[in-house]
């Protein structure tokens, strides 16, 4: 059960990155520096933030606090990525830090200790514990794409109207044990 447990984060996290993939996609260069308001994030800051926090947290993840010392996390809030590009590079370097770690999991290590701003949870807790935190972000972010493309934006899941056709095509097919992503 631990080895399933590993893969199937491992295939929920590549999920949600390839939802935020998706979205970047249908983003200009000025589409993610739009503020919807005072109060809420851009694009690019939303992925800074998260940049901020795997490198923090998936950086010798058995052996440090997963809050560096080094992190700056009230300046991952400071808008200034100053291009598509550079937000992108960061989302891209924030996911590659959380693969390379968990790629070195094994599964004799879930109930091994961690911290977190002093605070100790097992292994699997701490991936719990990103798995809604990450994707909580990633929402944001699809909302906020959603809003500004408007009748331009691209479904990335099933599309408004469809779900009858599309539960009809996953009906008509045998039962079979896999995990939901194994079709995207």
């Amino acid at each position: 059960m631990r080895a399933n447990y590993i893969e199937s984060i491992q295939k929920q996290f590549l999920y949600y990155k390839q939802l935020g993939d998706s979205t970047f996609d249908q983003l200009s260069e000025e589409d993610v520096f739009i503020q919807p308001n005072e109060d809420t994030n851009n694009i690019a800051t939303i992925v800074k933030h998260l940049h901020g926090n795997m490198l923090s947290r998936w950086t010798n993840f058995l052996t440090e606090d997963g809050e560096k010392s080094w992190r700056n996390r009230d300046g991952e809030f400071e808008s200034d990525i100053k291009s598509k590009i550079d937000m992108i590079n960061r989302w891209e370097a924030g996911w590659k830090c959380f693969f390379d770690t968990i790629d070195t999991i094994k599964p004799s290590d879930l109930e091994k200790i961690v911290y977190i701003r002093n605070q100790g949870h097992t292994v699997m807790e701490a991936y719990n514990r990103q798995l809604a935190h990450y994707p909580y972000h990633i929402g944001q972010i699809v909302h906020i794409a959603k809003s500004i493309k408007g009748e331009q934006w691209v479904s990335l899941s099933i599309p408004k109207g469809a779900s009858s056709s599309y539960n009809k095509d996953k009906f008509s097919k045998e039962k079979v044990r896999k995990h939901f992503t194994d079709d995207l």
